[in-house]
C-alpha cells in the first residue's frame, strides 16, 4: 500500500507520543473495530507492545499506530484525532465511511 489509508492528526500524534513515552517497553496504538455497541460496530484503541504480521503501520512524529486488515477496511480513509472539550478528553475517529453513529462517539454502522 503506497498511500496510508488512515492518518494522524497533530493533537493525536501529540497524544500517543506522550503515552508512548509513559511506557516501559516500546509500545504501539492500536486503532480496531469490534461488532457491537448501540450502533452495530465499536472503535477500541489500546497500547499494544506487538504487531501482527499483516498489520499496517502509520508512523508520524514517534506515534506508531497499528490496524489489523479487518478493521481498515472499516476505517479506510479515516483521520485519528484526539478531542478534549467538555464532555471529556478521548480519542476520535473522523470517518468517511460511517452512515449512522451514536451520540458516544465510538459506536457507529457503515
Amino acid at each position: 500500500m503506497s498511500e496510508p489509508s488512515i492518518t494522524l492528526s497533530e493533537r493525536a500524534v501529540s497524544r500517543i507520543a506522550e503515552l508512548i513515552r509513559s511506557e516501559a517497553a516500546p509500545t504501539l496504538f492500536r486503532v480496531s473495530v469490534e461488532g457491537g455497541g448501540c450502533s452495530g460496530f465499536q472503535y477500541r484503541f489500546d497500547l499494544v507492545t506487538e504487531t501482527a504480521a499483516d498489520d499496517f503501520l502509520v508512523e508520524r512524529d514517534g506515534a506508531r499506530v497499528v490496524v489489523d486488515p479487518v478493521s481498515l477496511g472499516f476505517v479506510a480513509g479515516a483521520e485519528l484525532d484526539f478531542v478534549d472539550d467538555l464532555i471529556g478528553a478521548q480519542f476520535k475517529l473522523n470517518n468517511p465511511n460511517v452512515t449512522a453513529s451514536c451520540g458516544c462517539g465510538t459506536s457507529f454502522s457503515v
